[in-house]
């Protein structure tokens, strides 16, 4: 029973997430200008960022969607199918471009928290890969006891 609600709860959190980041995707030329005042890197190279971080925004969105797409078959009962395996190999080219595209800002500008958030995406990638793996194994192994049952 404790599990249910933790799984419906993290579903909740994953489509505020998801909304929420379509939010800062459209809000993306007002946001990079205003922290332009602050930080002077935004505002010179103001279309740059935007790009990187639109570009970034749209893969983590979809990302997210990915994983409410795996929550709604957790909910379900039904997690070991092969639209999941699909999803998590998605999830980690998506995170692998995050990757790739925070490493394209590094020629902007250099900081440790992209070279952090690169780190983050490629193990993110790495594990969706092998999650992806893992559970490709798992559904023969089910498959192979339903038809032996």
């Amino acid at each position: 029973m404790g599990q249910i609600n933790v799984t419906k709860i993290t579903k909740g959190i994953l489509d505020f997430m998801f909304y929420a980041g379509i939010v800062a995707c459209i809000t993306l030329p007002f946001t990079v200008r205003f922290i332009g005042k602050y930080f002077p890197h935004y505002e010179i190279y103001y279309l740059p960022m935007l790009v990187l971080f639109f570009f970034s925004g749209i893969f983590a969105i979809l990302i997210i969607l990915e994983l409410r797409y795996i929550f709604r078959t957790v909910i379900d009962g039904d997690c070991f199918i092969k639209e999941n395996v699909r999803s998590l190999k998605r999830m980690g080219n998506y995170s692998f471009c995050i990757a790739i595209i925070s490493g394209l800002r590094l020629i902007l500008v250099i900081t440790p928290a992209t070279l952090v958030i690169i780190l983050v995406f490629v193990i993110a990638g790495l594990f969706s890969k092998v999650l992806s793996s893992v559970f490709d194994q798992a559904i023969t192994y089910k498959l192979e006891n339903d038809l032996t049952i």
